[in-house]
């Protein structure tokens, strides 16, 4: 079967495509070349006045794992009485989206899938999945329709590798033990979670800056980053590590976010959330916005990426691996309660619900500060889009978020509306640049797909998978980005007019470079001394990623 995409504006920056008017074929479910005049097309959708992109994809949101699902069942108030029942829809019942289905902080695993394809996105990527963890992180993802994922894997922290860094252990050693993980938990990629912060805090360590040695371990935060770096690109993993930054959300943060950014010496390294790593603490508040010397440093160091973690006013709720933070900000829970916990002494978990406030001086400058990295940061396929959700707003936030950035007087006019001390505070409406199509299709989708290493996504070229957006164009782009017309998921039509009217489940996709598997040996004894889990009951088979036919794994070489 041939399908026709007819007279689209396309938007593909993987191949240099501003805003084209050209044809797309679908066949077998990927974007093929024109077929032969003789060859039949069965199917034709004129789309003259429409705008075509790749599927969206978010290579950061929560939506997978154990703090996640945490924050589920402590949340019952904010979850919405019309989506409560666990029903499961099927072809030809349509799941319809209406003005209340953006609003629930932590969205359960079927509405993540509807609410992610009826906003154009095509797969989402769990960015924390702790290896212990990481069997209930894929059923959860495994129980989310209609998108492709993926995870990082969680390493940094754990007494294994620590015990390794800590005895000096050669980097090919190290880099066999990344690589086992990576085939253990069917992860794409590794992410460590305040390098060596979240295991000094079970040694009553309160703070662990970049260059401070772990109590226990004399091990640095610096030599962390260096040493899972070097075995991330050694490896050949398309993904760089990905670091979430030591004393996350304190006032003067930045200049560990700078350091950090020479920690790797050059080699790839992604930092994410950087809007929570980029306060100063000038002024009467002690708290002030270092966005101008983060976005400065991101220019120059091209070695680094980043993704932004915008907040955005209104409820949510935190849950993050760094317990040493979370502990600390238990304090502003609202409601009030939180989770803080443990995880087989190898992580952290705290869960702490939130909501931020245009009133609030910090809440206000936080949201100005992530919008003054968007536009300052020159290289749009080097910044991502982000919530970190549901950490600073829930990810069905996004086509708000976009609007910010591509309209100035729209951003202006929430700007007046912010804590007056805030807008003191910040230079953001001397910033003139607002976005293009073409740079939101780089942001969410060229180069997400670029970074993660999906070279079969993210792109309208022959052979891409034909996961497919087409909008109508409109001056409101909150609006136009809310609502597609047409979503097109592997080749299938999944969503006309805002409504799921086909049930499809995305594939897991996961890196898997070689590695001496004599690296078993040593953590065979390991677990057999210190785990409640054998060895072989930690590791994850393909087959429980495709149980019951949904979905299946998509191997990314290295």
């Amino acid at each position: 079967m041939i399908i026709q995409l007819k007279n689209g504006k396309l938007y593909d920056p993987a191949h240099g495509v501003d805003g084209v008017v050209r044809d797309l074929y679908i066949r077998d479910g990927r974007i093929v070349a024109q077929p032969n005049s003789n060859e039949k097309i069965d199917q034709v959708f004129d789309l003259s006045g429409k705008i075509v992109m790749a599927g969206a994809i978010d290579m950061h949101s929560h939506i997978g794992g154990g703090k996640v699902n945490i924050a589920r069942m402590m949340l019952p108030e904010f979850q919405i009485k019309e989506y409560q029942e666990t029903r499961q829809y099927t072809e030809p019942e349509a799941h319809i989206c209406t003005p209340s289905c953006s609003h629930d902080a932590v969205p359960n695993t079927n509405q993540t899938g509807f609410r992610y394809i009826e906003m154009g996105y095509t797969a989402a990527f769990e960015p924390a999945i702790l290896p212990i963890n990481a069997r209930q992180a894929h059923l959860e993802m495994g129980d989310t329709p209609m998108i492709d994922k993926g995870g990082y894997a969680m390493l940094g922290n754990d007494d294994y590798f620590l015990r390794l860094l800590s005895s000096k252990a050669e980097q090919k050693v190290i880099n066999d033990y990344v690589a086992w993980t990576l085939h253990a938990t069917q992860a794409i990629g590794i992410k460590v979670v305040n390098p060596g912060g979240i295991s000094a805090f079970k040694f009553n360590q309160r703070r662990l800056d970049l260059d401070e040695n772990h109590s226990f371990y004399q091990v640095s935060p610096r030599e962390i980053l260096k040493s899972l770096s070097t075995a991330v690109h050694q490896l050949g993993i398309a993904k760089p590590l990905h670091v979430h930054c030591n004393n996350l959300g304190a006032a003067g943060n930045f200049q560990t976010t700078l350091d950090t950014m020479g920690a790797s010496e050059g080699v790839p390294m992604h930092l994410t959330h950087i809007q929570f790593h980029s306060y100063g603490a000038e002024g009467d508040k002690k708290f002030s916005s270092a966005a101008a010397q983060i976005s400065e440093a991101l220019n120059k160091h091209q070695h680094i990426t980043a993704d932004v973690g915008q907040i955005l006013f209104g409820q949510t709720v935190t849950a993050s691996g760094d317990s040493m933070m979370q502990q600390l900000n238990a304090q502003y829970a609202n409601p009030k309660k939180s989770v803080i916990m443990d995880i087989e002494c190898d992580a952290g978990c705290g869960v702490v619900p939130f909501k931020y406030r245009d009133q609030n001086y910090v809440n206000a400058l936080q949201w100005a500060i992530g919008l003054e990295i968007f536009l300052s940061v020159e290289d749009p396929w080097r910044i991502f889009l982000t919530t970190d959700h549901p950490n600073g707003a829930p990810f069905t936030s996004y086509p708000h978020l976009i609007r910010l950035l591509m309209d100035k007087s729209f951003r202006n006019e929430a700007f007046a509306k912010l804590n007056l001390d805030a807008q003191a505070m910040s230079n953001l409406t001397s910033l003139d640049r607002e976005y293009s199509l073409y740079e939101i299709a780089v942001m969410t989708r060229a180069g997400a797909a670029k970074l993660i290493g999906l070279n079969d996504r993210g792109h309208l070229g022959a052979g891409a998978a034909a996961d497919i957006t087409i909008y109508t164009d409109q001056p409101d782009r909150e609006a136009m980005f809310a609502k597609p017309d047409y979503v097109f998921k592997d080749g299938e039509l999944v969503v006309r007019d805002c409504k799921v009217v086909k049930v499809v489940w995305g594939k897991t996709h996961t890196a898997k470079p070689a590695f001496d598997i004599g690296v078993e040996q040593g953590l065979k004894a390991y677990f057999n001394q210190y785990h409640t889990i054998q060895l072989d009951n930690f590791k994850i088979s393909n087959d429980e990623i495709a149980d019951d036919g949904r979905g299946g794994i998509i191997i990314h070489s290295t």
